[in-house]
């Protein structure tokens, strides 16, 4: 009987063709959509984890109390021991130091007075160690726009789009103007060794990238850094190991009522983060259950235009002696090989240009103006 019914749907094509369409559409969408937004957000929290906020960070507690401002004052002191200790305690993470940092740029002219400068947001990662993994995990060798990589000290990267309103070249020497982690007026000389666009407009707007070793002697700095970042080798993030890892660490400091004491927190304990991880499974949700309802409203309206269409075939076919029940649970399988087929379809469609979106992405960059968290765009 199956194979008949079968036959019938494929041999009667105004009885299975608008259901199957309904259905694949629907599908196509819910595949794409969950896919779109799974694949967007979960970019946007790895970029923000390996950015800035990584899977764990530590910072003394003052630094955390006070994180937006970037307090390198509040900064952590003997980071090489604790990067040490840390990396034996939680080897499935990968620990790196990292000095956050504000300042002014400025671009000297032939006379060495100033021809243009501007404010920056500056970053102090290891570039130069051979065993580092911070130009890989920040993408900052397939970032650069113009010029090359840091590969000596005193070099330093700045943003593509900050350079152009700087009028700055590869090659160009330029001032950075801060203070020390003593409170006193810093000025240290760069090189620009290139120019570097990461596609969301929190970095590319005022960026400067320099290795760590120069931002310590820049911020006086010995053996310091603002923040130990870790990030777990399996390259994702996992809310409920991270969870155990801070609670394991701070167990340590309890009690302890020193400013400066380390406290570790996870990615979901910082600013926004948690918010934005939990709003991940809530839009897949939405998204699917907008589009069930809605498939479910239009093949209900189609099944009801179907049925009166077949008003005729139902009456012969009872008036043959078939029975009720018989008749409803063929409509029951003529419905679940349609859902069946168009699921099929949709889901092929579905991924086919999830596909594509994953490989040739969709410019936002226009939505993303003046975003303060970073997205990728």
């Amino acid at each position: 009987m199956i194979r008949f019914l079968i036959n019938g749907l494929f041999r009667d094509k105004s009885r299975s063709r608008l259901p199957i369409i309904v259905v694949a559409i629907g599908v196509m969408l819910t595949v794409f959509m969950n896919a779109y937004i799974t694949g967007f957000m979960g970019d946007t929290i790895e970029m923000n984890a390996r950015f800035t906020h990584g899977h764990l960070k530590v910072m003394t507690r003052a630094y955390a109390e006070n994180e937006e401002q970037l307090p390198n004052d509040l900064a952590m002191t003997e980071v090489t021991a604790l990067k040490e200790e840390l990396a034996a305690r939680f080897p499935e993470l990968d620990w790196a130091a990292r000095i956050q940092f504000g300042g002014l740029v400025d671009v000297p002219d032939e006379k060495g007075e100033t021809r243009s400068q501007g404010p920056a947001a500056g970053m102090g990662v290891d570039l130069l160690s051979p065993e580092s993994r911070e130009a890989e995990r920040l993408n900052i060798t397939g970032s650069i726009v113009r010029g090359r990589m840091v590969l000596n000290p005193g070099e330093a990267l700045l943003a593509e789009q900050f350079s152009q309103k700087l009028g700055v070249a590869p090659g160009d020497e330029v001032t950075l103007i801060g203070s020390t982690m003593y409170g006193s007026m810093s000025m240290y000389n760069f090189i620009v060794a290139g120019t570097v666009s990461f596609g969301a407009e929190a970095l590319d707007r005022g960026s400067i990238i320099v290795d760590i070793e120069d931002a310590r002697h820049a911020l006086d700095m010995e053996d310091a850094a603002g923040e130990l970042v870790g990030l777990f080798d399996a390259g994702y993030y996992d809310d409920e190991h991270a969870l155990e890892v801070a609670q394991a660490f701070n167990s340590a400091f309890v009690g302890d009522d020193d400013a400066y004491a380390p406290v570790m927190k996870t990615l979901t304990q910082q600013r926004s983060m948690g918010q934005l991880v939990k709003m991940l499974d809530v839009w897949s949700f939405y998204i699917i259950a907008v589009f069930i309802i809605a498939m479910a409203l239009v093949l209900w309206n189609a099944g009801l235009l179907g049925g009166l269409r077949r008003y005729g075939e139902f009456g012969v076919r009872l008036a043959m002696g078939e029975e009720k029940s018989h008749l409803y649970r063929t409509l029951i399988y003529e419905s679940v090989f349609i859902g069946i087929a168009g699921a099929i379809i949709g889901t092929a469609i579905g991924l086919f240009f999830a596909a594509l979106v994953q490989k040739y992405g969709i410019n936002i960059s226009g939505m993303m103006e003046g975003s303060a968290m970073m997205y990728p765009s």
